[in-house]
């Protein structure tokens, strides 16, 4: 019978469960600081990056193409900079001036505030860069992985306007100073009137019909796809393109000066007017809408024909046509006193809008004050626009600026239709870019803006007429649509 083979005995393997179990519990410590020490790093990330974007909206809406704007930009940003302490609300910040820079462009070459304080015009995108703070908040002591000792996280935000409020309408400046006295009523300064760019407060214009260089109307559409110093293209300037922005008042840019917008000659009124009178809550042939171009909360039209606050009724819509001296196509409103053949019913109606200022109420400034320039009472109209002047019979009184336009209930007020209410304040008002006249020939040219002018819409627009009010400079600050993060 045979002997069964002896098995040789295993070696004995007590205690290795113990010993992998030991190695596995390092290597999970080992992942758990990595993990934890990771997550310090990108939460301090994210802490930097809200910082960052607070930051850098909070000094974009500031800037307004002044001096003023880029230096209120760089307080805005310090102040919005200290209520973000980071490190889990440990670490306040101290704000550092390089943080922010400054360019015309989201892509462009980024500037300190001395240069953004020389070119202010075109600054109107900012950066923020958390590297540049002082102090360092970004630094994060690592507690597992110490070989690498400490590493510091860092975020950018770019920031900057995403729209201008200037409708695709441009006109010549009347004149190219920004502000001028005109004398009326010889010898008496008393009655000296702000003109700006050659427009009179509270006179009405056809803005398609002047020309201070000509006899033949000059106006022009811009090009709401290329910014200042941008070469446009023929295919921006088809309705379909250029209508939405007639509609909404705004341009896609963030501003139109600091350099030369395209244009094409010759603002195709016949095809745009019924954009422009969404302001009148009229939707006609539906090509703009209430969501996106909301009316007026005042669309009362003031035609010459029903005008209550002037005793010699007006014979038009807008001051008289008028030629000076065979070269230039202005109104009756432009000439200086003396001119007897001024009668009061070529003035058209009278600050239905707006009010005259007194030149001595005009301070040289960026920005106009919060409530407006002093302006003259309606008893001055015998001295502002003699000889043949109108007399102002039943004209708004109370408030010291008051004019029909301003009303909230009576006869001057119509409320917008049940469903499009309450409407939007100054829909009505247009802002139009004042070109440096002559533009270079040809259908589309290069054109410098000179000012942004307010125009208040008196009456619906025509295929053939657009009547505003010229209601004054538009300050660079109020020209400002919503302020966006690019990056």
């Amino acid at each position: 019978m045979p002997v069964p083979a002896v098995r040789p005995s295993l070696p004995r393997q007590r205690g290795v469960i113990a010993v992998l179990c030991c190695a596995m519990l390092l290597g999970m410590l080992a992942l758990m600081g990595l993990a934890l020490d990771l997550g310090q790093l990108y939460n301090r990330k994210a802490e930097l990056q809200v910082l960052a974007d607070a930051t850098a909206l909070a000094a974009a809406r500031e800037l307004n193409g002044t001096g003023g704007g880029v230096t209120e930009a760089l307080n805005a940003a310090a102040t919005a900079a200290a209520r973000f302490p980071v490190g889990y609300n440990k670490i306040s910040i101290t704000w550092a001036a390089d943080a922010l820079r400054f360019a015309a462009a989201p892509d462009g070459a980024w500037t300190d505030a001395a240069g953004a304080q020389a070119a202010a015009a075109r600054m109107m995108y900012v950066k923020v860069d958390t590297r540049q703070l002082s102090g360092d908040p970004g630094l994060v002591n690592l507690i597992f992985m110490r070989l690498r000792g400490s590493v510091s996280a860092s975020a950018q935000a770019v920031a900057g306007r995403a729209s201008t409020l200037v409708t695709p309408l441009a006109i010549c400046a009347q004149s190219t100073q920004p502000a001028a006295a005109r004398a009326n009523v010889g010898g008496n300064s008393a009655f000296d009137e702000l003109v700006e760019f050659g427009f009179r407060r509270g006179v009405a214009y056809d803005l398609m019909n002047l020309n201070p260089q000509g006899l033949t109307p000059q106006h022009f559409l811009i090009d709401p796809l290329a910014p200042p110093g941008v070469a446009g293209a023929a295919a921006d300037f088809a309705t379909d393109v250029v209508g939405p922005f007639v509609c909404n008042g705004s341009l896609p840019m963030p501003t139109v000066i600091g350099g030369p917008l395209t244009v094409q000659r010759g603002f195709p009124l016949a095809t745009l007017y019924q954009h422009l009178n969404s302001r009148f809550d009229n939707y006609s042939g539906n090509v703009c809408t209430p969501d996106g171009a909301p009316p007026d909360s005042n669309v009362k039209p003031y035609p010459y024909t029903a005008i209550s606050w002037m005793a010699a009724a007006p014979a038009t819509q807008t001051a008289g046509a008028w030629t000076s001296g065979g070269v230039r196509l202005w109104t009756r409103a432009d000439p200086l006193p003396g001119d007897a053949s001024n009668t009061a019913a070529q003035y058209g109606p009278l600050w239905a809008g707006a009010r005259a200022v007194p030149y001595s109420a005009y301070v040289a400034q960026p920005v106009e004050p919060a409530n407006g320039y002093g302006v003259f009472a309606a008893s001055a109209w015998s001295s502002l626009y003699a000889p043949g002047a109108p007399a102002a019979s039943g004209y708004p009184a109370g408030q010291a600026n008051a004019t029909p336009y301003i009303a909230t209930a009576g006869t001057h007020f119509l409320a917008p239709s049940a469903g499009h209410q309450p409407g939007v304040a100054k829909r009505r008002v247009l802002h139009v870019a004042l070109l440096d006249c002559p533009v270079a020939a040809g259908p589309t040219a290069s054109a410098t803006v000179l000012g942004v002018g307010r125009f208040f819409m008196t009456v619906p627009a025509t295929p053939t007429s657009l009547a505003a009010e010229f209601a004054g400079i538009a300050p660079p600050s109020s020209l400002g649509g919503a302020t966006e993060l690019q990056r």
